[in-house]
């Protein structure tokens, strides 16, 4: 007796480790008991944490207790300690791994991680961002190795050293079960109804998480993917027009979303039809910068500048800043800075077509595939090509051995070849050129071989990036933006030698911007914030770049104006932000006219105003700062609604 009540001892202390473990990692991450910015939904009230503390213990207790019914029944030997050893290994293998899982997830991605937002990272598919994360999950399928080792010669010590106690089997567990379920199915029920924070911090946990999304998918009655157990809650369950991110239909007298009412559409803006320009137009040489952020101009390291061809070009030009990109993800910010639309279907007009068509020579030399994520395909890029020169077509010249395809990537040395080879005479210019380059020096993981240590001593390895040693990483991130910076300056001496540029019209921006471990995150595309969605646009002539913000996808009505010679206008509509899926978005976000950017989580219903440092739930905002975010929710139903066949 003495002996079974030291192992259920043990049980329950692997149990109070484990939750301790990730109560401990939540609560400096997220805030979970604390709060912080952007992070108002805590358990920070003696009610909410009695009610987090009553959910949290019911879902553990049930799943200890099933965990260690199924360790016994699996276990014939009848040596109870080697009982305990399956069930330490078995939980705090498990459960260990995927928090690491998590917590490295979340450093990259925020907690509006899911898989449409894994499979934006891989260009629109889920074993190519897989790819992209390679060295992650190698590390870890070590680690599973490892540990999986470990087991198997503690239990071979077990098997041989501990006696098999005669008549010492597990007693049935079907009544602790029975009652815990009980408890963690009154829990599920109880704390979502509520509207507490409570539930909101239970949902970062891991087994509420899974319990309730099981829950959730089992309540869904009218079968529209939301049902009354999860943080984003059906309120009208036999309705299956009305639901969390329903399409809010205009004029119908009905909030389908939850937001904002009922829906007043506001005008959206059209992406410009064909286009062309007239006769004796100028060259265009757009040149992308990846991953470039909008605070590179007038940046100084050391008191040496980041891009000091970038800001003579500027000085010389115009400048557009902040220019936002609508999604931070290469691939929807390419197809949306050459359509001039949110999201194109393949074949949607777009300067490779109008150029093209207006009797451009049309070059292509870029540092990444083109076909990643359909960028060719959707703006007519290879088609449209005389010259076509990126990642997949230079082998032999990648920097990385990546599989990814995401990941290729063509040091600027070797476009600067291809530009001699293709534009390097006075005779290729005979015509009008329309020449697309692409930088990817700036791209994770922020080095290679062929990037000269300008702003830094030692630049950071690959394996070293983490957040402890995020002021060597920014280093490392400028130190590539200023070797783009350096290309870009023999672009320029090349137009002059060749004695072009007079005659064109230089336009250099970035895709979208990264964040360093600013707030604990690395990476684009996964909280809207000036850092990962500004980048800028400068243009060799004046009156091109309007005053901004701008959104990428007014870039292709900018550039037409621009080549037709006339001064361009600043955009009628601010620019719209969204992280995951037009349709399913996780976060939306709008820009006002000075640039400041009002967010609201369409699952925690919680606003932001990055810019001022403020964070408050829907419910509770205040008249003026409602309105703002009012405003973020009809820009995105009109957006949806403009797209919506009818």
């Amino acid at each position: 007796m003495r002996q079974r009540a030291h192992i259920w001892i043990g049980a329950a202390a692997v149990t109070a480790m484990l939750s301790g473990i990730e109560l401990l990692l939540a609560d400096r991450k997220f805030g979970l008991f604390s709060g912080g910015f952007g992070q108002s939904r805590a358990a920070d009230t003696p009610s909410e944490i009695a009610l987090f503390a009553a959910g949290y213990g019911a879902v553990h207790v049930l799943t200890a207790f099933a965990a260690w019914a199924i360790v016994t029944r699996l276990n014939r030997a009848r040596a109870e300690r080697a009982t305990l050893l399956h069930f330490s290994f078995a939980c705090s293998g498990g459960f260990l791994l995927l928090l690491a899982a998590q917590y490295q997830l979340h450093s990259y991605f925020s907690d509006a991680v899911g898989f449409a937002l894994i499979k934006q990272l891989g260009g629109g598919s889920l074993g190519d961002a897989l790819l992209f994360g390679l060295n992650e999950i190698a590390v870890a399928g070590a680690a599973l190795i490892a540990g999986v080792s470990i087991y198997w010669f503690a239990w071979r010590w077990v098997r041989r050293r501990l006696p098999v106690l005669a008549g010492n089997q597990a007693a049935s567990m079907r009544g602790p079960i029975i009652a815990a379920g009980a408890a963690t199915l009154c829990a599920l029920a109880i704390v979502p109804a509520t509207g507490s924070d409570a539930a909101f911090a239970l949902n970062r946990t891991l087994v509420w998480r899974a319990l309730t999304s099981g829950a959730d998918a089992l309540t869904d009655v009218d079968r529209d993917g939301y049902g009354v157990a999860g943080v984003q809650r059906d309120t009208h369950p036999l309705d299956p027009a009305r639901h969390p991110l329903a399409l809010d239909i205009p004029g119908n007298g009905i909030d389908e979303d939850g937001f904002g009412g009922d829906l007043r559409t506001v005008a959206v803006p059209n992406p410009p039809p064909a286009t062309s320009v007239p006769k004796g137009a100028p060259n265009l040489i757009l040149i992308v910068i990846e991953s470039a952020r909008a605070d590179a101009l007038g940046l100084r390291i050391d008191g040496k500048p980041v891009a000091p061809n970038l800001e003579a070009l500027a000085r010389d030009g115009s400048v557009s800043i902040p220019a936002f990109s609508h999604v931070a993800f290469t691939t929807a910010s390419l197809k949306s800075l050459f359509t001039g639309d949110l999201a194109p279907r393949v074949g949607a007009p777009s300067l490779f077509r109008d150029l093209k068509a207006s009797g451009y020579r049309v070059g292509v030399i870029s540092g990444q595939p083109e076909d990643f994520g359909d960028i060719s395909a959707t703006v007519g890029m290879r088609a449209a090509a005389d010259v076509y020169a990126d990642a997949e077509t230079m082998k032999t010249k990648r920097a990385f051995g990546f599989a990814a395809q995401g990941s290729l990537l063509v040091d600027e040395r070797h476009l600067l070849d291809a530009f001699d080879s293709h534009f390097g005479r006075a005779d290729d210019w005979r015509r009008p050129v329309f020449l697309y380059m692409n930088f990817q020096s700036p791209h994770f993981p922020y080095h290679h071989d062929g990037v000269p240590a300008q702003l830094v001593d030692r630049p950071i390895p690959r394996g070293k990036i983490s957040a402890a040693n995020r002021v060597w990483l920014a280093r490392t991130y400028w130190n590539a933006v200023a070797a783009s910076d350096r290309w870009l300056g023999q672009v320029v001496a090349r137009l002059k030698r060749l004695g072009v540029w007079d005659n064109s019209l230089v336009v250099v921006t970035g895709d979208h911007g990264e964040d360093l471990f600013e707030e604990g995150f690395l990476g684009h595309g996964h909280i809207i914030n000036r850092r990962q969605f500004a980048t800028f646009l400068v243009a060799n002539r004046p009156d091109v770049a309007p005053a901004g913000p701008i959104g990428l996808s007014d870039y292709r009505a900018i550039l037409m104006v621009g080549l037709a010679g006339r001064q361009t206008a600043s955009p009628a509509q601010p620019p719209f932000l969204h992280i995951g899926p037009l349709d399913a978005p996780t976060q939306i976000g709008l820009a006002d006219t000075e640039g400041r950017l009002a967010t609201l989580r369409l699952d925690t219903r919680q606003a932001c105003f990055p810019d001022e440092g403020r964070c408050a739930l829907y419910e509770r905002l205040s008249a003026p700062d409602r309105a703002r975010i009012d405003a973020v929710v009809a820009r995105w139903g009109s957006e949806r609604w403009a797209r919506h066949p009818r």
